[in-house]
């Protein structure tokens, strides 16, 4: 038994309560939010330049919780979009039992996502998960008008109307429910784009994102689509006349 002092001395001192730890690693928490008029990924590149730039030899960093979570599904827009795509189309292609009159109807999207892109860039917004939001939306959305008019030329289609006909007539008699839908749907989306308080740049990219997008789509849209459906269909009919014809005359040579 000896005296406890001949071993050690004390003496007074501060340090944290607690020692944190993250990957078996002492760490601090760092918690922090972009400046007005970022984007959070704006926020997050930020702090990886400083990072690099200001840390000790020996000392790193690592993301978790929501920043995490948002640099995992980052660049992942686009599988998302393509499968949101993919699902109207078989839709649509159980529809109308055909593989090519839903195509018609998804290249009204491309007009849809150019006017979104376009109108986020003159209002200086940037490309966030809210306009990636308004983006998916809009492929059901834009979809819509187009399917309103080849839905009405291929019925009178049945009826007995040449192709170029009954696009033009499908395009005048859907103008009003197209123009009546799709600003009702404009005007009820526009306090997004000027919303004001906690939230407001979230609001302001997806309501700018879908209203540059629907107004857009709809005016170029009601031409595009009766020429596009003029021009797919006549292209339809000579395949089918074609391998008709190619079948009859096989019959006539393999006939005995």
């Amino acid at each position: 038994m000896i005296p406890l002092d001949n071993l050690v001395s004390l003496r007074n001192a501060s340090a944290p309560q607690v020692i944190s730890h993250y990957n078996l690693f002492r760490s601090a928490e760092i918690n922090g939010s972009a400046a007005p008029g970022l984007s959070s990924s704006e926020g997050l590149s930020e702090m990886e330049h400083l990072a690099r730039q200001n840390m000790l030899q020996g000392m790193t960093y690592s993301w978790t919780g929501l920043a995490l979570e948002e640099i995992e599904s980052s660049g992942k827009a686009l599988i998302i979009f393509g499968l949101g795509l993919l699902v109207v189309y078989l839709t649509l292609s159980a529809q109308y039992e055909s593989f090519a009159l839903p195509f018609i109807i998804l290249l009204a999207v491309p007009m849809a996502v150019l006017g979104a892109l376009v109108a986020q860039t003159l209002r200086g917004l940037p490309n966030d998960i809210y306009c990636q939001i308004g983006l998916v939306m809009l492929i059901g959305l834009s979809a819509k008008n187009s399917i309103l008019i080849v839905e009405f030329a291929e019925q009178l289609r049945r009826q007995g109307r040449s192709i170029g006909d009954a696009a033009i007539e499908a395009a005048e008699l859907r103008l009003r429910p197209i123009l009546m839908t799709s600003f009702a749907f404009i005007l009820g989306v526009f306090p997004l784009v000027f919303a004001q308080g906690a939230g407001k740049l979230g609001r302001h990219s997806v309501g700018t994102s879908i209203v540059g997008g629907m107004l857009l789509s709809t005016v170029l849209n009601l031409f595009f689509i009766p020429a596009l459906y003029v021009i797919l269909s006549t292209l339809m009919r000579k395949t089918h006349r074609r391998h008709g014809v190619t079948a009859d005359e096989s019959a006539q040579i393999t006939a005995p």
